[in-house]
């Protein structure tokens, strides 16, 4: 196929009926002088959609036209009729073969070369079909794996070496052009990850694989990798290993570090912990996007009554706001917004965090070094003498550090943390646990705010589904609510890929102390009667807000479900 002829190329375009003759002789002459292909330039410069282009193409040269996305399974021994490194190379995936002929999808048919190269590489008669790009890379990274084409690579040269730098420092690995092999590939796998918007990466050693999942909106995910990684386990935790400074040789200890980079120009704090497992070591890595926007008050998605509530608290002079929840539910998040409403030039901020997550202008973030003997009591006591208006500890982990914030609050400061409890009223019953003073905890607590993440259902794809009544009205669902209100279900598209979910949003039981609840504190009563007082007082329940997020269109019942205990 002669596809650098422009009179060709120019006859070809004519008869998609898309273009008018002068964006003929444009692209034509691009082709010509760039040397790129049709495909990416009509594309690029804006002509026409990739799909409709293909699928008018596919009908003047006689080709089918195949969404790759919709394909849930290519027979391995398909794929592997073509070299990894080929498919890759030109950005093919083979996907069918019969009567000795292999077809493959390609986005560029007209590339000069391209039907003699994929018979070379595979010793078949070959047979071209149109397929998008993204759906291509899609086929490829589901079917090959994240890296094929560096673990390809690998397996071809069998030596390689990690890098010995102690760090990778402040590089931007959109942009990095790597020797090694190795260090290409855990590159990827952190790109892949940023990419798709994970909070956390795990590395698996199992018996016969080495398995790498991403947490995402919560969930975690198992990307696919080549089935031959695991010959190169110890080389990709070795990499990582020296990414966060750890001790390469040390194998027997859990060890924690720490991997700056760059991506697109943002900001990455990955904080990595490795724990040595029978199958070798298994590493987690956190990803802390330190120069997120931050997201204030009203984005949170309190109903009024509470926003209105936590407004009016977040401004008072001294007292204690807690955020309670358990590990991965936002409360760093909430704690942001409320400093990000605070924040301003008459107010000194203090914060002690492990670790600091955003770093947030005009704010003095002190990070927490248990192992240097700098712990939350002592980095709290230590703000006391300087003059802060508003304090910020991490969590409340022990009585020293819950009556040094006591202290602070009943001394004019105004003091933000964090406990882990199930729900709001749950906060009194831990601090009495530690053995905090009733009379104390009720005089500085001036609200608790429980909280918990659901999925947001993806709104380029969610569908409306009927309600089942019974269930609901088992569940406890507010079915006078039901009337004129649409309840939607996940469906699965590209841009959520193909969950159904993208994002997540907060669910939120405010509790404020009042006279009567304050009362209570100090008689020792079970968090359940703390529990029914605020109710009668006006708070909704963390699964009461669920389902009015449910009644919005934000999320779904079984997300409600999965983050709330039954007892609400």
């Amino acid at each position: 196929m002669a596809g650098g002829q422009p009179t060709y190329l120019a006859d070809i375009l004519r008869r998609t009926e898309l273009f008018d003759e002068q964006k003929i002789g444009v692209l034509t002459d691009n082709v010509r002088e760039s040397g790129r292909g049709i495909t990416s330039l009509v594309v690029l410069d804006g002509y026409a959609r990739e799909d409709a282009f293909l699928e008018a193409l596919a009908k003047v040269i006689k080709l089918r036209f195949v969404r790759l996305k919709n394909e849930k399974d290519i027979p391995r021994e398909v794929l592997e009729q073509l070299p990894t490194k080929v498919v890759f190379q030109y950005n093919v995936i083979p996907f069918e073969t019969a009567n000795g002929i292999l077809t493959v999808a390609t986005s560029d048919p007209l590339t000069p070369g391209l039907v003699d190269a994929l018979r070379l590489a595979s010793g078949k008669r070959i047979r071209l079909a149109l397929s998008p790009s993204e759906d291509i890379a899609l086929a490829a990274k589901t079917f090959y794996g994240v890296g094929a084409d560096t673990v390809d690579r690998m397996m071809q040269d069998d030596r390689f070496e990690v890098a010995a730098d102690a760090t990778l420092g402040k590089q931007d690995i959109s942009e990095l052009d790597q020797e090694a092999s190795v260090v290409k590939f855990v590159n990827q796998i952190v790109w892949e990850a940023y990419k798709q918007g994970a909070t956390d990466i795990h590395v698996e050693p199992m018996e016969t694989q080495l398995r790498i999942r991403y947490r995402i909106d919560g969930v975690l995910h198992q990307t696919p990798v080549p089935p031959q990684l695991a010959r190169f386990q110890a080389a990709i935790i070795s990499r990582i290993k020296v990414m966060a400074n750890l001790d390469i040789a040390e194998k027997r200890l859990p060890m924690d570090g720490r991997i700056g980079l760059r991506i697109q120009g943002s900001d990455l704090d990955i904080r990595v912990s490795t724990m040595p497992t029978a199958w070798g070591e298994s590493v987690s890595l956190r990803l802390l996007r330190g120069s997120s926007e931050f997201i204030g008050l009203p984005e949170l998605g309190l109903k009024q009554r509470d926003n209105d509530l936590c407004e009016r608290i977040i401004h008072r002079p001294n007292g204690i706001v807690l955020v309670t929840g358990p590990t991965g539910s936002g409360k760093s998040t909430t704690l942001y917004a409320f400093l990000h409403e605070i924040n301003t030039i008459d107010q000194r901020i203090m914060t002690a965090e492990d670790p600091i997550e955003y770093q947030m202008a005009g704010v003095n973030q002190v990070l927490v070094r248990p192992d240097i003997g700098l712990t939350f009591a002592r980095a709290l006591r230590a703000f006391l003498r300087q003059d802060p208006d508003v304090i910020m500890v991490g969590e409340i982990r022990d009585l020293e550090t819950a009556e040094i914030a006591i202290q602070a609050s009943l001394t004019g400061h105004l003091v933000f943390s964090t406990l882990h409890t199930n729900d709001a009223s749950g906060a009194f019953t831990r601090m009495l646990d530690m053995g905090v003073e009733p009379y104390l905890l009720a005089s500085a607590v001036e609200a608790v705010i429980a909280q918990r993440l659901v999925r947001r259902l993806c709104r380029h794809c969610r569908t409306p589904a009927a309600p089942d009544h019974a269930f609901l009205e088992n569940l406890g669902f507010p079915m006078e609510t039901l009337e004129g209100s649409a309840l939607y279900q996940p469906a699965g598209c590209e841009l959520c890929r193909g969950t159904g979910y993208s994002g997540r949003g907060g669910l939120f039981e405010v509790l404020e102390v009042t006279d009567e609840v304050e009362s209570l504190v100090i008689q020792r009563s079970a968090s359940s009667i703390i529990k029914q007082t605020a109710i009668r007082q006006g708070m909704s329940t963390l699964r009461d807000d669920g389902w009015r997020k449910v009644l919005n269109g934000s999320t779904t019942v079984e997300e409600v479900l999965r983050v709330t205990v039954e007892n609400e």
